[in-house]
């Protein structure tokens, strides 16, 4: 998906495949090879959030639901808090200094 996105957004959906996987990994796989894709099937409703200047409160509150709803885990509110504020900054730094 990231070659149909305009070049200054290619760098954001790599960034934000990076923390999906090895930052927000609700089910544990960061480390396992196979699993490199686990979470790509969410990466564009963060990117869109992202994009769309979503707070840090509804894209934890995404990611909670995510969890809760599609995955059927117990809810981590201030790890998705986290997960939440790490997306918007790289956004910052990948965006906003260009």
């Amino acid at each position: 998906m990231d070659g149909k996105l305009y070049p200054k957004y290619q760098a954001l959906y790599r960034a934000v495949d990076e923390v999906l996987h090895d930052v927000w990994d609700p089910i544990g796989v960061s480390g396992v090879p196979h699993a490199r894709e686990e979470y790509l099937g969410y990466l564009p409703d963060v990117l869109g959030l992202l994009l769309n200047g979503a707070t840090e409160k509804s894209i934890a509150t995404y990611l909670g639901e995510v969890v809760t709803n599609r995955m059927g885990l117990s809810a981590n509110p201030s790890h998705d808090r986290e997960v939440a504020s790490a997306l918007i900054d790289w956004k910052d730094a990948l965006l906003i200094s260009q």
